[in-house]
């Protein structure tokens, strides 16, 4: 199964390393990464496999939107399914 994490904000050192450092430690594979600095913000979508993720989806969900408000950023994560439903014509 796969996950769909999009990350924005005003951009700052190190942001990809914290995402990235929260999906390993809860088995989150990155399967495809793209992000851009646009002027002084950052923006990235990551395509993830969580078929071993090590706690509830939805426990995932909240520690990546934790880890956004504490570093002053919008992380929002969902399932793939419920993804391309929400972007199907």
């Amino acid at each position: 199964m796969k996950a769909i994490i999009t990350v924005t904000g005003k951009d700052s050192m190190g942001i990809i390393a914290k995402v990235s450092g929260e999906c390993a430690d809860f088995g989150v594979n990155i399967l495809d990464i793209s992000q851009s600095v646009l002027q002084e913000y950052f923006a990235m979508i990551m395509v993830v496999d969580i078929d071993k993720i090590t706690i509830p989806f939805n426990d995932f969900v909240d520690r990546m939107s934790e880890l956004g408000r504490k570093n002053i950023l919008e992380i929002h994560t969902m399932h793939e399914d419920i993804f391309n439903s929400m972007h199907r014509i």
